[in-house]
């Protein structure tokens, strides 16, 4: 089953048993990150200096990528030239690449959406898996370039980029030291394993996708200090 790099991201941060969504907020950036990522391997889409621009509208056929692909397109219609940065298209679809992405999941019959109410009033959605086969395979291919250095494809080089960018090397290997798992994310991350204009693209989401999460971290971190004062 070919899944999306947004919905590998979400496979990864959803609890097994709970669906609640472990490091939601970065794994939102990183969802949305993961489509632009997908488009880019596509050959729909191009990163420069951190602007983006669509480089072509016609269909992928995967559903969750052409219809990022237009409402991205209609979006870049609507700025001044130069002005459509990849960092303002993550702040405004990381709510919508999530839901997307695990709606896709659940349709796809790899997570089932579960409603509760908490308190009896206010309503949640949890999505625990339902079917576990492309998540283990999912982690078998990580495994594989983290425990034992096999060279990785452009596709798990680029998941790995997505993940050391948004800080969530735990998610991946919850069982490893992060020193471990962030210096070999790092390095793959650096590495020049995808052509020239992807490996730009790539490079402009990381540096987009990791400032947005350190300034995420930053201020969680503030206001739990804040609060505990």
């Amino acid at each position: 089953m070919h899944v999306t790099l947004a919905e590998e991201l979400m496979l990864l941060s959803l609890d097994d048993e709970s669906g609640v969504a472990k490091d939601g907020s970065s794994a939102g950036w990183a969802a949305a990150g993961g489509l632009l990522a997908d488009l880019a391997l596509a050959g729909r889409i191009a990163v420069e200096e951190g602007r983006l621009a669509v480089t072509d509208r016609t269909p992928t056929g995967d559903p969750l990528l052409d219809d990022c692909l237009e409402r991205l397109a209609g979006w870049v219609e609507r700025k001044a030239p130069g002005k459509a940065k990849a960092a303002d298209w993550l702040t405004k679809d990381h709510p919508v690449a999530v839901r997307s992405a695990v709606q896709r999941l659940c349709e796809r019959g790899l997570v089932v959406e579960e409603r509760h109410r908490v308190l009896g009033l206010f309503p949640v959605r949890r999505y625990p898996e339902a079917d576990g086969s492309v998540e283990r395979e999912l982690r078998e291919r990580l495994a594989a370039v983290i425990r034992h250095h096999v060279t990785p494809d452009v596709r798990t080089a680029t998941l790995i980029a997505l993940l050391h960018a948004a800080r969530l090397h735990g998610l991946a290997f919850p069982d490893l030291p992060r020193a471990r798992v962030e210096l070999r994310f790092g390095e793959i991350a650096a590495g020049d394993w995808a052509g020239e204009s992807v490996g730009q693209a790539i490079r402009n989401m990381h540096v987009a996708i990791a400032a947005i999460t350190a300034v995420t971290v930053a201020t969680a971190a503030t206001a739990a200090t804040v609060a505990a004062g």
